[in-house]
């Protein structure tokens, strides 16, 4: 397909705007951030819950909180529970910035990422129940490998040095959002205990009152803050999983901007609240979550228990050739296309990318196995071997086509005219190229009387008759 004129609908894997590439390189910039920081604490959990001296389980089941309003949790609770909604936050800003000003606002262009995704978390979930009906194992983890940690991908992506197309870029983080919508869906139609309707109703006000303050213009954290507090814990003690509430509270920002505006409050909260995302409560949850004893006789095991090795499967093989299909299937029967920047090995690199399923895989094999705290351990180890399989496959594929994708980012950085803006999106502009002309005039008056002076200087120098 490369090299052929697109005829999908437009945006299909094409150049995005220069508005969209800053704020997607601003994201992934704190992002990626993140993810160093995810790296960083899911190895210091490894480290710290094998030491033999047991402080790591200490810690992680140590209980605070007010346990007359049903708060009496645990550390590894309060993070999973606690500052994941944090997380879920932002990612609910991040769908309604999509669906109203991004790639998700246009069905046609929405289209591509969103059977991708679909079509990466049913793939997973069915190469999990195929691996555990063949072995007979528990069908409960189904979900585990259906979720992408897009700040782990970034941080691959940092750590190998790959500089992905803006193209390629745009494409994996709204397959990231969207990828996160259907993990929200899961964990509330799938995950949600037995209802206390008198606290699920609570939340439903506090949610109303969350909405007719952002609409009647109020302003403030101290509004905002303790008001998002009392929604969460409603939302836990309701019985449904209370990151829902961080979700639901990010979906009811403006994400589109008045006459004044240069950025509305979604973007301007998301900014504000991203880097406490990334760096604070994804690492600490990882932290909490990630602390599995590893030994021989566990890692083998992972490869001959069907549970494990159907989430080490589903992440692997199932991601990669869940969205690869999906896009593919899609170009194939719709008018969708790539574009000439990119061929099918670029998919199916990204493909391999969003097979590191972390936080929301580990928070999902909590939620499906919370009555076997042994499994749920395995189920976790698994979810770190398979996103670690994954992100070698993704290394070695990314790595095959850097010098392609350096090129790329090059000529969309290009700046010869000097004027802050790059020149790809100032090709119909005609005073683009009056600058351009002009600084080549420039340039080669410079050299010619540069080369004349050389030559006036070298003529004393010459045997006569030269």
């Amino acid at each position: 397909m490369t090299g052929s004129t697109p005829t999908g609908p437009p945006g299909a894997f094409s150049r995005p705007s220069l508005r969209e590439r800053t704020r997607l390189a601003d994201a992934l910039r704190t992002e990626t951030v993140g993810g160093m920081l995810l790296l960083a604490a899911a190895v210091a959990a490894l480290i710290w819950a094998n030491t033999g001296s047991g402080s790591y389980a200490a810690v992680r089941d140590f209980h605070f909180g007010p346990a007359a309003l049903g708060l009496d949790l645990s550390v590894g609770h309060w993070a999973a529970d606690g500052l994941l909604a944090v997380f879920f936050f932002v990612a609910g800003v991040e769908l309604k910035r999509e669906l109203v000003a991004g790639e998700l606002r246009d069905p046609r262009r929405a289209l591509l990422p969103v059977v991708a995704a679909v079509c990466g978390m049913i793939a997973p979930a069915l190469v999990y129940v195929v691996v555990n009906v063949a072995g007979g194992g528990a069908l409960t983890g189904w979900a585990v490998p259906t979720a992408t940690d897009i700040a782990f991908a970034l941080a691959v992506l940092a750590v190998i040095g790959t500089s992905l197309p803006s193209a390629l870029r745009a494409f994996l983080l709204t397959l990231a959002v969207v990828d996160d919508l259907f993990a929200i869906l899961i964990i509330a139609v799938f995950f949600t205990s037995d209802l206390n309707f008198l606290a699920l109703g609570g939340a439903v006000v506090g949610l109303a009152l969350f909405w007719l303050l952002l609409r009647t213009g109020v302003r403030g954290w101290y509004v905002y803050v303790p008001l998002a507090f009392t929604i969460w814990a409603l939302m836990y003690n309701s019985g449904i999983h209370a990151t829902i509430a961080g979700v639901a509270m990010g979906l009811m920002l403006r994400c589109t901007t008045r006459e004044g505006e240069d950025h509305s409050p979604g973007e301007h909260v998301e900014h504000l609240v991203r880097p406490v995302s990334a760096g604070l409560a994804v690492p600490l949850f990882a932290l909490f979550a990630a602390g599995v004893s590893v030994s021989g006789e566990a890692l083998a095991d992972i490869f001959t228990r069907p549970e494990t090795l159907g989430v080490v499967l589903g992440l692997v093989v199932g991601k990669a050739l869940g969205i690869f299909g999906g896009t593919w299937l899609t170009a194939r029967f719709t008018r969708a296309s790539l574009s000439d920047d990119l061929a099918w090995p670029d998919i199916f690199a990204v493909a391999a990318l969003a097979g590191i399923g972390f936080t929301v895989s580990l928070l999902i094999g909590e939620l499906a196995f919370s009555d076997d705290p042994v499994l749920a351990d395995e189920i976790k180890a698994s979810v770190l071997v398979g996103s670690l399989a994954a992100t070698l496959l993704a290394t070695v594929l990314l790595r095959m086509r850097n010098a392609k994708y350096r090129k790329l980012w090059e000529a969309e950085e290009r700046d010869e005219d000097g004027n802050a803006i790059p020149d790809i999106d100032e090709q119909d502009d005609p005073a683009h190229h009056r600058r351009l002309a002009d600084r080549y005039a420039r340039l080669a008056a410079e050299h010619r009387a540069r080369a004349e002076a050389l030559e006036a200087d070298d003529t004393p120098n010459r045997a006569p008759g030269t």
